[in-house]
């Protein structure tokens, strides 16, 4: 099953700019797959605006979040793996959602369930 994040990102981003406020991630820039322009993180985070008007081909898909922005007057290609969110919040009010981006053993996530009948 895949996971929830992604869905929720989409969500939020559409629900923050729908209300006319401006979508915001908190990412890590540590995460394999992230593509960001160096020098722009503080301590492996990085703060992007998603917004429609901020960036150019915007696609938030279930394993990426893909668009190009400007960065110092430069046209960059940025990918952020959805595990790599953090959170996504309105950059107004702080209104969003944190994600639990902590892995838990895989060994758990594949147990089946089991049912016992009890008299």
């Amino acid at each position: 099953m895949s996971g929830v994040i992604p869905y929720l990102i989409r969500a939020y981003c559409e629900w923050i700019e729908d209300n006319k406020l401006t979508p915001y991630l908190l990412i890590n820039t540590k995460i394999t797959g992230v593509v960001v322009p160096p020098g722009h993180d503080a301590n492996g985070k990085m703060v992007l605006n998603i917004s429609s008007s901020a960036t150019v081909s915007r696609t938030i898909s279930n394993d990426s979040i893909s668009f190009k922005a400007r960065f110092q007057g430069e046209s960059r290609k940025i990918v952020v793996p959805c595990d790599a969110v953090l959170s996504i919040y309105a950059q107004e009010n702080g209104e969003g959602m944190m994600f639990d981006t902590t892995k838990s053993d895989q060994g758990e996530n594949n147990k089946k369930p089991s049912l016992k009948i009890l008299d």
